[in-house]
C-alpha cells in the first residue's frame, strides 16, 4: 500500500490511498488503526472516506453544514478547514433544506417510526430498541423539534444515495466521530 501525503490548509495533513480499497485501513483523521473498532464498523467499506478538506464558506467552527446534492456532512474546523462524511439523504420528495440546531444527542438510541412513517409502512415494527440491527445505527443527533436526526446506519450501502424519508445517514463509523465532536446547541445548515 503506498500513501501520499497532501498538505491542506497548511498544516493539516491527509492520507490518500493509491489503493481505494484500503482507504480504511487507517482512520485519516486520528490516525488509529480501524482494527480497534468494532467488528461491524470495520466491515463497513465506503468509497465515500471521512477526510479533512479546505473550508473558505460563511459559517463559523463548529457548524454542520449538510450538502443534500452532494450527499456530504460538513463539520467547520478552525484555521480554514472541515471535516467532510459521506451521508444517505432523502429519496426525491423527502429532501428539505433549513437551518436546525442539534437539541439531544443518543447512543444507541431507540427507534419509534413516527405515525406518516407508519402509514406508508405499515410492515414496521412500532418500536425498536437500540443495536446494531436498529436503523438509526450507533448514534443520533436530534434536529431540533422535527422529525430529522443525523444517525448512523445498519445499512452502510446507502451511503451516498437518496433512500432516506428526510434523515441523514452516515456510516456508524463517521457518525460516532460526529457524535464526539459535536455538543447539544450545534447549529446544523441543510442544504438543496
Amino acid at each position: 500500500m503506498r500513501a501520499k501525503l497532501l498538505a491542506v490548509a497548511g498544516a493539516f495533513c491527509v492520507a490518500v490511498f493509491a489503493n481505494p480499497a484500503s482507504a480504511y485501513q487507517i482512520d485519516p483523521l486520528t490516525r488509529q488503526p480501524l482494527d480497534a473498532q468494532p467488528e461491524s464498523f470495520r466491515t463497513q467499506a465506503t468509497a465515500i472516506p471521512r477526510e479533512l478538506v479546505s473550508y473558505t464558506g460563511p459559517y463559523k467552527p463548529g457548524t454542520i453544514i449538510v450538502s443534500t446534492r452532494e450527499r456530504r456532512l460538513y463539520l467547520v474546523q478552525p484555521g480554514g478547514v472541515a471535516i467532510r462524511y459521506g451521508i444517505g439523504v432523502g429519496r426525491p420528495g423527502f429532501t428539505w433544506a433549513g437551518v436546525k440546531t442539534v437539541t439531544q444527542k443518543r447512543e444507541w438510541p431507540g427507534w419509534t417510526p413516527p405515525p406518516q412513517m407508519l402509514k406508508r409502512r405499515p410492515d414496521l415494527p412500532r418500536y425498536m430498541a437500540g443495536g446494531p440491527d436498529n436503523p438509526l445505527g450507533a448514534r443520533a443527533l436530534y434536529l431540533g423539534s422535527s422529525l430529522y436526526r443525523i444517525h448512523g446506519s445498519n445499512e452502510p450501502d446507502t451511503i451516498g444515495q437518496a433512500v432516506s424519508s428526510g434523515c441523514i445517514r452516515m456510516m456508524n463509523a463517521d457518525v460516532i466521530d460526529l457524535y464526539d465532536r459535536v455538543n447539544v446547541g450545534t447549529r446544523v445548515v441543510v442544504q438543496r
